[in-house]
């Protein structure tokens, strides 16, 4: 018997949401043993997929113990690549019959550790069902299997004089059934909206083999809108077969804006001022001279100014040019005002190119910092970004650690990443320690713990940090609807025993409730404070203030 790994971190709750027992809870995998899968389902699948698509040896199942963001490990017990729908289908009510737990996994770009496996389970890759079923132009959809690469989808609608517009920075590798499963976004989210902004439709294998059709080709659902509530589910939900996408006309006129400034503070009052303004940008992306060091020292140089503080990479698009570049104009007045030192506008499409390839391959450009790197992933009110970044960079400073910005400034959507060396004792305990705080000063900011990573493994802590216990509660009723024994990605998204086992005083609940009602503060930042009082990432008193 394998016991599987049950502890991500421990810390302290606030003392309003104790458990029953102690206040001091391990979250991630359901504390029990997992024992390796019957080889005899090993035999049944092969039987389905053909040998060569079953994967039981650890040398090949260790290449999907981990995805994009690599501090998370788990072995999956047996890794199986279906080929086809009906394969899908067959292997799902297989490993049903056998009461086996699965997780669906794309290309594993994900950034939670959500499409990891543990020795108990299988790990459904979906890599292998990668058709594009069908391009309508004249109904600007398509429809595509879940393997599908992101950006080829683009590619085939191009021709067609048409695009799918979310675009996060790993699109030349991730899918859109990993975009589906994590509610995507993208630089161009910001005007454009994410994945579920686009989904029309869905074609779902549930837990115990039955095929369900969500929404409508058409793009006019009845009904509850269960496209919404599948996109985003982190493959807690089912697996996803078809996808029905809406596409839309490529922009006719593009102006690509790279503003510089002095100070990370001075950027992050410029996005405000930017989106105060009235006018919505396609995308607005920030870099921090941390990274973009690292992007000029790569082979992705896209001829950011070295001695900047900070970048602004803003986009504009229209269907006429001449407005289009009005708007530029005005852009780039304000950003001056506001402090840039200088503002440039590529001459052409290869200089576009450029500028956007620097900051889609920033991830990767970071491997040259240290061998590892921890990706946080936070939203927070844009006005508050200039206090949340210069709170990352002392919390950078205390723990003495490498810390790069790189992020969709535009929403807010913050992604700090540490670099550091797993190998040195003791150091990732205080990458661990500082994360938490980061988070807690999004939190405390009246922001949330994730834009498009999603919680997968990686989030569980910080959930009881933004929903009570009724909420939490309410999560897994809707999960048990779709998969009523939990056993599609056990052991992730929603930490199990703070809603299940959790005591809250009844003069605590009254308190919520009337909070609920309005009858009490009802200000997040205030919420926030109060989960975060007592807690390990109690921030000292001056932050964030008013």
């Amino acid at each position: 018997m394998v016991r599987a790994p049950a502890v991500l971190t421990t810390f302290s709750f606030p003392t309003r949401y104790r458990p029953a027992r102690s206040r001091v809870y391990t979250f991630g995998m359901p504390d029990q043993n997992f024992g390796s899968v019957d080889p005899a389902v090993a035999a049944a699948l092969s039987h389905i997929v053909g040998p060569r698509h079953v994967r039981t040896t650890k040398a090949e199942r260790v290449t999907y113990s981990k995805d994009g963001l690599t501090v998370h490990q788990r072995m999956p017990g047996i890794v199986v690549l279906p080929g086809t729908r009906d394969e899908v289908i067959a292997v799902v009510r297989l490993l049903a019959a056998h009461g086996v737990s699965f997780v669906p996994r794309g290309a594993g770009t994900g950034l939670s550790g959500g499409a990891l496996a543990h020795e108990g389970a299988v790990l459904l890759v979906l890599t292998r069902l990668n058709r594009i079923l069908d391009v309508d132009p004249k109904n600007r959809r398509a429809t595509v299997e879940p393997g599908v690469v992101n950006a080829k989808l683009s590619a085939a609608a191009a021709p067609h004089g048409l695009l799918y517009a979310p675009d996060p920075s790993s699109q030349s590798a991730c899918t859109i059934g990993g975009n589906v499963a994590e509610n995507a976004g993208g630089p161009h989210c910001l005007k454009y909206g994410v994945t579920a902004n686009h989904v029309l439709a869905l074609e779902v294998v549930l837990a115990d083999g039955q095929v369900v059709q969500l929404g409508s080709s058409g793009g006019e659902p009845w009904g509850p809108d269960l496209v919404g509530l599948f996109v985003g589910s982190e493959g807690n939900f089912g697996v996803v077969t078809r996808i029905t996408v809406r596409l839309l006309p490529v922009p006719q006129a593009i102006r690509t804006l790279l503003a510089d400034f002095g100070s990370v503070r001075t950027a992050g009052e410029a996005v405000s001022a930017l989106i105060a303004s009235g006018i919505v940008p396609a995308a607005m992306e920030m870099m921090d001279q941390s990274c973009i060091g690292a992007v000029e020292d790569s082979i992705y140089a896209a001829g950011y100014p070295r001695d900047a503080a900070a970048v602004l990479l803003v986009e504009l698009d229209g269907r006429a040019d001449a407005s289009v570049a009005v708007e530029a104009a005005s852009v780039e007045t304000l950003l001056k005002s506001h402090g840039a030192r200088s503002v440039k506008t590529a001459v052409d499409a290869r200089e576009r190119e450029r500028l956007w390839l620097g900051r889609k391959k920033a991830f990767g450009a970071m491997g040259r910092l240290s061998r590892d790197l921890a990706v946080q992933d936070a939203v927070v009110p844009r006005s508050r970004l200039p206090d949340v970044l210069e709170a990352i960079g002392r919390i950078a400073q205390r723990y003495d650690l490498k810390v790069s910005n790189v992020f969709h400034a535009g929403d807010g959507n913050l992604h700090p990443n540490i670099s550091f060396d797993g190998r040195v004792d003791g150091l990732r305990a205080r990458v661990d320690a500082a994360s938490g705080e980061m988070m807690a000063a999004c939190i405390a900011a009246g922001g949330t713990i994730t834009g498009e990573h999603g919680i997968g493994l990686d989030k569980l802590r910080y959930m009881p940090l933004i929903f009570g216990p009724d909420s939490l509660a309410a999560m897994l009723a809707v999960r048990r609807v779709f998969d009523p024994l939990e056993r599609v990605n056990p052991g992730k998204v929603i930490p199990v025993h703070a809603c299940r086992e959790w005591a809250v005083a009844p003069s605590t609940r009254n308190a919520e409730r009337g909070r609920r009602n309005g009858k009490a503060g009802s200000q997040p930042q205030d919420e926030a404070r109060t989960r975060l009082e007592g807690s390990a990432f109690r921030l000292p008193a001056s932050e964030f203030t008013e």
